[in-house]
């Protein structure tokens, strides 16, 4: 399987120079933006690309490796290491973004009629004064770009490898010659959003709705957000499975009428009072419960409420 030539992806010649490829992102960026009305993917190949390309050190691995693939096979690092353990050291690792998982209440009437629902929350967005960029910046020199400094632990027979975070760059892998005035190097603003999303019919508590690049932007591209759905009760309503359930309070009063009022979210239904039964035990009415793949039914929890004199 061939490699995605991001030469081409970005539109630029093999030597362009740095400042080119730059520019040559930043208009793509903001023609194919996914919250301007840009296709999504083209977005997200764009910006892999440019996080290749923008980089010189990566730039030059890229290069090595897409005339020669095997002109690195016994160079530094550890591939035999991943020929072995079965991955393909000469195929780039498609990157990804952290998620953004925030709650939602989503009502037991709002599961029942697959209705619409209003989300709001905060979010980080793509600096538009630098597309994302944070500014101008040259590839950090102690970590050659990496972002992490290795140490050898040890002696001749017996030695560790120890990573941790580049000092010079604070884990970037780059510095900022020039930073950007509208986001101070951060390549993100705060944005509240607000937007509506569809509530599947019959969603239950713990259930996820995934919504494709609507999280954060990080690291030139924008990840994924998360609705972690919690069923809250409504009008004396819970949701249990596919079950409707239903907790009626009655004192003495409501006995001596022949029917139950009973305010179901398909619209009022009357339920007749049966002659005996026992509060232990709820009232059963079925087909009156979710309508998902099969009916669930409507029970009734009855609690006898005395009247204070």
């Amino acid at each position: 399987m061939s490699e995605v030539n991001y030469y081409e992806v970005l539109g630029v010649g093999e030597t362009s120079t740095q400042d080119e490829i730059k520019k040559a992102y930043r208009n793509l960026a903001k023609e194919h933006h996914p919250d301007k009305g840009g296709d999504e993917k083209k977005f997200k190949s764009i910006s892999e690309a440019y996080d290749t390309l923008g980089n010189e050190n990566k730039r030059k691995e890229y290069d090595s490796r897409k005339n020669n693939p095997f002109g690195n096979m016994f160079g530094g690092g550890n591939h035999f290491g991943d020929i072995f353990g079965g991955g393909n050291p000469f195929t780039q690792r498609k990157r990804s973004v952290p998620d953004k998982v925030i709650d939602i209440d989503v009502s037991v009437f709002e599961s029942f009629l697959g209705s619409e629902k209003t989300i709001s929350y905060n979010r980080k967005v793509m600096c538009d004064t630098c597309t994302g960029s944070g500014g101008d910046k040259v590839t950090c020199s102690p970590c050659g770009g990496s972002g992490v400094i290795t140490q050898k632990v040890g002696n001749e027979f017996f030695q560790q490898m120890f990573q941790s975070p580049c000092n010079a760059c604070q884990g970037r892998g780059h510095n900022y010659t020039k930073v950007c005035h509208s986001c101070n190097g951060q390549t993100t603003k705060d944005s509240f959003e607000t937007f509506r999303v569809g509530i599947p019919l019959g969603i239950d508590d713990g259930q996820f709705l995934r919504l494709e690049s609507k999280g954060d932007f990080r690291g030139g591209m924008y990840g994924n957000l998360i609705l972690r759905v919690k069923i809250t009760p409504i009008n004396n309503f819970n949701k249990n499975g596919n079950d409707l359930v239903y907790n009626l309070f009655f004192d003495k009063t409501t006995l001596e009428r022949d029917v139950f009022d009973i305010p179901h979210p398909d619209g009022n239904i009357s339920i007749n009072v049966p002659s005996e039964f026992d509060t232990s035990k709820p009232l059963r009415v079925r087909g009156k419960g979710f309508r998902t793949h099969h009916n669930g039914d409507l029970y009734l929890n009855l609690y006898y409420k005395h009247k204070k004199d």
